[in-house]
């Protein structure tokens, strides 16, 4: 059930209404809109006493969420949800980048690719310290090295980072360092690692599983969002189908159609989405045109002895012409390219 509070809905009222939530049966989730308030009411109280709220002092209306995924409906919040990390904003009619190697290597490379980044205007730097990968034999991450060396890099160029979690266990280290977590496609339904990424302060920035469908997508954000944390950024980067000529099949009916669905913030990743990097702008500008509020690609100095990901990888001249060719159908689309 959805509780819409009235614009102008007084502090007390809304504590009022949620208290009564409670005492229902239910776990309440207050979502803070531009105009209006709104309580999700989650779990198996009593739905007919709850509708009755409607007569409640600061109460709009009450409504039941057809959807499944009840907090990142659209329809329980109009407004589109921004995220904001160091005052850099995701969603709400900003377009991002977030860029950078697939794997932190070495305190050069790292320094490079931030360099780099930044000198180009992207907006983010992101790099894995923790890696999850097909071959147990293959580079697996410098761990917390490669967070140190990440956060570093942070400190010399000004650029907030992105890095992967897999492990429950080592949030309270990722935590740490990153501004934001991400959840690779191989971890989206670990369920475990959702409700402890949900019990974060930190954005969530999740990406659509190899396998999976729009559905699953959101309701393993509904899995954060129900333990509290609200800022998840939603990342399509290609689904597994039966064709060979690319790595992926980059899926960008997903950005409108999750627009439709969903107030969260929708970013897509042509890097694994196509696995080739002269599909990589092209993707990008498909992706910008469909509605994506970012784009995320892998950039590094050096791709052809890049510990992983080269083939993908933009070396540091092409990442600049990806750049200057993206910013004109951000202008188009009506998003703004944050300076």
């Amino acid at each position: 059930m959805i509780i819409v509070m009235k614009k102008g809905a007084s502090a007390s009222e809304i504590q009022d209404i949620t208290r009564k939530v409670g005492d229902l049966g239910f776990k309440d989730h207050v979502i803070s809109g531009e105009t209006k308030t709104v309580i999700g009411c989650v779990g198996s109280g009593d739905k007919a006493r709850i509708k009755a709220l409607v007569t409640a002092a600061g109460v709009e209306s009450v409504f039941p969420v057809s959807k499944p995924y009840k907090l990142a409906a659209r329809s329980s919040k109009q407004e589109d949800t921004v995220v904001d990390v160091n005052g850099v904003q995701i969603g709400g009619g900003a377009c991002v980048v977030f860029a950078g190697p697939c794997s932190v290597e070495t305190e050069d490379q790292i320094n490079e690719s931030a360099r780099i980044v930044k000198n180009c205007g992207a907006h983010f730097l992101r790099g894995g310290a923790y890696k999850p990968r097909t071959s147990p034999y293959s580079f697996q991450g410098l761990e917390e090295e490669g967070l140190s060396l990440l956060a570093a890099a942070r400190e010399k160029t000004g650029l907030p980072i992105i890095t992967e979690l897999l492990s429950p266990r080592h949030l309270p280290l990722v935590d740490q360092y990153a501004d934001i977590i991400q959840i690779g496609a191989r971890n989206m339904q670990n369920f475990s690692l959702l409700k402890e990424c949900g019990k974060s302060n930190k954005p969530i920035f999740l990406k659509r599983g190899l396998s999976s469908t729009i559905e699953e997508l959101l309701m393993s954000a509904e899995y954060i969002m129900s333990e509290g944390n609200y800022n998840v950024i939603l990342c399509e980067r290609g689904i597994r189908t039966f064709e060979t000529a690319y790595r992926n099949t980059l899926d960008l009916n997903a950005v409108p159609a999750l627009k439709q669905l969903t107030h969260l913030p929708v970013v897509v990743d042509p890097s694994h989405g196509t696995g080739r990097i002269d599909l990589v702008i092209p993707m990008a500008k498909a992706a910008i045109a469909a509605g994506a509020d970012g784009i995320m690609c892998e950039m590094h100095p050096n791709p052809e002895v890049a510990f992983s990901d080269g083939p993908q990888s933009l070396n540091p001249d092409h990442f600049k012409q990806f750049m200057a060719e993206i910013q004109p159908f951000v202008k188009t689309s009506g998003k703004v390219f944050p300076s």
